[in-house]
């Protein structure tokens, strides 16, 4: 038994018609349930209940047992002085105010049908094998409520992935440019530079960025320079002597120091997402788009994304893949695949807390472009296309993520409104 369920009872008037009768023998009718309050404090607020013809308005507390009343230590609790009647499945002592009243007890037990409560047991039976509980149902949940529950799930992992964008500002004074380039390089870093790549941008201040924009060169040696990449003197290269030289000067000219940048890891990377090449490919998009923020902020569609990060790492990398080592010709641009992973985990967060920011409305054009890039493959989202769950793009695969991870993995399915239909059906 969980006190979710008997909250779920509560609020959806799961309860049979009888007339309600609580412990005491007191005649009991509901004419409100009240507001379901998810925060410290009596589980529901302003409820209307006649007790034996007697009308009472005030907090309705939850429990397993009565006794829990005593095991929370509410007894000592100014918050629960209000509270008008105790709902328990298992009422096993009398409850008492300060006053030495007794406090009404509903034992619901005696009012939840068997189909209600089967289905519940059904629900959380041992999960034997299983990938998640309603492994068996979840597609025969109304078409109309699951893509509604998909949406407001993918706006739930969104503004968890802004909460770092909100920290960023917090650190940054508001500078939205300087926590951009924060984001943007950290996730070029992918997993395994993720953290090294940030310790870069967070030496970097984005003035200098600013100052130096116009130039790709000037660029690539500031961001080779600050991950340590230019301290060699075996390598005879002309581009990397005149790279070096270039970052001799802007170090020097604006005081850089690079002590706290962990450099970056070759190994366990295929060769396309060596640092080398991610920090020219971030080079050349900062100089292709001088006002980048503003461009990513009022862009409204996929294309328009697209083409903002239409960029390649500079000609000396078509030939290589570190310093002074020559390989096969090849272009090494951002591929499609590598722009939707910052779309889904920097651009959209980035735009989200934006328009949060600042009051205005984004969620239609943040629908229009996450629903046009193809749903991601992971043994997740495997795992529920194998229930024949529909999932046709990035939207519906970033919240059947969210799904697992925050309601499915934790039994969480008395919050879900895959739950929500399978329990509200049987009455």
């Amino acid at each position: 038994m969980r006190e979710d369920f008997l909250h779920f009872i509560w609020k959806y008037k799961k309860i049979r018609t009888a007339p309600l009768v609580s412990s005491q023998n007191e005649t009991i009718e509901i004419l409100s349930e009240g507001t379901h309050n998810h925060l410290s404090g009596p589980d529901f607020f302003n409820a209307r209940i006649k007790i034996n013809e007697q009308l009472w308005a005030g907090n309705v507390e939850i429990h397993i047992k009565s006794s829990d009343w005593y095991a929370h230590g509410h007894e000592s609790d100014p918050n629960y002085d209000n509270v008008i009647l105790h709902v328990v499945w298992d009422d096993d002592v009398a409850i008492f105010r300060k006053d030495n009243t007794q406090i009404s007890t509903l034992e619901l037990k005696a009012y939840v049908s068997k189909e209600v409560f089967e289905a519940y047991q059904k629900l959380f039976e041992a999960r034997t094998n299983r990938f998640i509980n309603c492994q068996n149902d979840i597609t025969s949940v109304n078409d109309f409520v699951f893509k509604n529950w998909l949406e407001r799930l993918f706006f739930e992992r969104l503004e968890q992935k802004s909460n770092a964008v909100a920290e960023l500002l917090v650190r940054h004074n508001n500078d939205w440019e300087q926590v951009l380039f924060s984001l943007l390089v950290k996730n070029f870093g992918l997993k395994i530079n993720g953290e090294s790549f940030q310790s870069l941008s967070e030496s970097l201040p984005f003035s200098i960025v600013r100052k130096i924009g116009d130039s790709a060169l000037q660029l690539e040696a500031t961001f080779f320079g600050m991950a340590g990449f230019l301290e060699s003197d075996e390598i005879s290269d002309a581009y990397y002597l005149h790279l070096r030289k270039e970052y001799q000067f802007i170090e020097h000219k604006f005081k850089l120091n690079n002590q706290a940048v962990q450099k970056p890891e070759f190994f366990k990377l295929r060769p396309s997402n060596f640092p080398t090449l991610r920090l020219s490919q971030i080079a050349n998009l900062y100089s292709k788009n001088q006002n980048l923020f503003h461009k990513i902020i009022d862009a409204q569609s996929l294309d328009v994304i697209y083409d903002l990060f239409n960029v390649q790492a500079s000609a000396y990398w078509n030939s290589h893949f570190t310093f002074g080592k020559e390989s096969k010709k090849s272009s090494k641009k951002l591929t499609k695949n590598f722009i939707e992973l910052l779309l889904i985990n920097t651009i959209l967060p980035l735009k989200f807390e934006y328009a949060k920011h600042f009051n205005t409305a984004e969620e239609a054009s943040i629908v229009a472009i996450v629903a046009g890039i193809k749903n991601e493959r992971n043994s997740i989202i495997d795992n529920f296309l194998s229930l024949g769950v529909g999932i046709s793009n990035a939207m519906e695969s970033q919240a059947v993520l969210q799904l697992y991870n925050n309601y499915c993995s934790k039994n969480n399915c008395l919050h879900c409104a895959v739950g929500h239909h399978l329990l509200k059906g049987n009455t």
